[in-house]
C-alpha cells in the first residue's frame, strides 16, 4: 500500500474511517461448508467418548487403588497367598489395566473415530476440488 497525499491520514480521530468493502457473497448449490457439517459433531463426540473411556479406565483403577490404600489398610495388608499381600497384587495389576486402557483407546479409534475422520477428510478433499473448479 503506497501513500497518497491527496487522501487524509486515516488515523486522525476526527476523520471518519472508510467503510469496509462489501464481502463477496456466493451462493452454492452444494453441501454446507465443512465447519457446519454434522459429521464433525459426530467425530467430536466419538473422540470425546474415546478419551473419556480410556482415561476413566486407567485413572479409575488407580483412584480405586489409592482409596483402598488410604481407607482400607487392613484389606490391603491381607494376604492373597503366602507372602503376597493384596495391596502388592493390586499395584502389580496397574500395568495390565493401563495396557487395557491403551487397547480400548486403540480399538475405539480404529473402529469408530478413524473411519469418521477418513470420511470427513475425503469429503473435504472433494469439497476443496469443487471449490477450486468453481473459481
Amino acid at each position: 500500500m503506497s501513500y497518497d497525499p491527496s487522501q487524509p491520514y486515516s488515523t486522525y480521530p476526527w476523520q471518519p474511517s472508510p467503510a469496509p468493502p462489501e464481502p463477496a457473497t456466493r451462493h452454492s448449490r452444494h453441501r454446507a461448508p465443512l465447519g457446519h457439517h454434522s459429521d464433525l459433531r459426530i467425530l467430536r463426540s466419538a473422540y470425546r467418548w474415546q478419551r473419556r473411556t480410556a482415561t476413566l479406565t486407567a485413572l479409575g483403577y488407580f483412584t480405586l487403588f489409592l482409596v483402598l490404600s488410604a481407607y482400607a489398610p487392613s484389606f490391603m495388608a491381607s494376604s492373597v497367598t503366602d507372602g503376597l499381600p493384596t495391596g502388592l497384587l493390586l499395584a502389580l495389576l496397574q500395568l495390565p489395566v493401563t495396557w487395557l486402557a491403551i487397547a480400548v483407546y486403540e480399538h475405539t479409534a480404529r473402529r469408530y473415530v478413524d473411519p469418521l475422520a477418513d470420511r470427513i477428510r475425503k469429503q473435504s478433499e472433494v469439497d476443496a476440488r469443487r471449490e477450486a473448479g468453481a473459481r
